[in-house]
């Protein structure tokens, strides 16, 4: 299974980092191994001294597809759930100017967060959903994804004309301003809407 991520599809996300808006979805990759399941805690890491997190809506890939008309899009999921794309931020800020691939800082074991996934149904109309992070009981980030640049159907369309998606595969769409730090202990809980998808500890 892959894990495909939209980097910058929201407007003041993107300006948070002084990067430019983009014209078309931004896409990078983790692997497996990043994935992190069932609430367990998220370790951190040795090789950093900045982990941030990106809370984000993402979507379960139920059907395989290749070169997905954004009118079918539809077809091709049905759950969507809620993740978090841990960064190490301090690599990051020293790769990118240098012109250096920058996949250890965004795919490193445990990076890739994701919740269950629940029936579109659930939570109502998908292109209005609000979501948001707590850390310690206080709200840390919100986000509503009718303020993404590039819709699901839009990502799906883009991303299936370079890659087969297959059954299981895992989109995080994008995250929206108000990333952050980390630190050991914190306590992380994360809703769509009201319903709380996410609730785990740093360590």
């Amino acid at each position: 299974m892959k894990i495909i991520c939209i980097g910058m599809n929201y407007r003041e996300h993107a300006q948070e980092l002084n990067n430019p808006i983009p014209s078309e979805p931004v896409v990078f990759m983790k692997p497996d191994s990043a994935l992190l399941k069932n609430n367990k805690p998220f370790y951190l890491p040795d090789f950093s001294e900045q982990i941030e997190y990106e809370t984000e809506v993402i979507v379960q890939i139920d059907r395989l597809g290749k070169n997905i008309a954004e009118r079918f899009a539809p077809r091709y999921y049905s759950r969507i759930g809620l993740g978090i794309d841990f960064t190490a931020r301090d690599l990051q800020y020293k790769f990118r100017p240098q012109g250096y691939p920058w996949e250890i800082t965004k795919g490193f074991d445990g990076s890739a967060v994701v919740s269950e996934f629940y029936p579109i149904e659930k939570f109502g109309e998908l292109n209005k959903l609000n979501f948001h992070l707590d850390i310690d009981g206080q709200t840390v980030q919100r986000g509503n994804t009718a303020d993404m640049i590039f819709n699901i159907n839009q990502i799906i369309a883009f991303v299936s004309r370079f890659f087969t998606l297959k059954i299981g595969d895992i989109i995080f769409t994008g995250t929206p301003v108000g990333i952050g730090r980390v630190a050991e202990n914190n306590h992380l809980e994360g809703y769509i809407e009201n319903e709380k998808l996410l609730d785990f500890f740093v360590r």
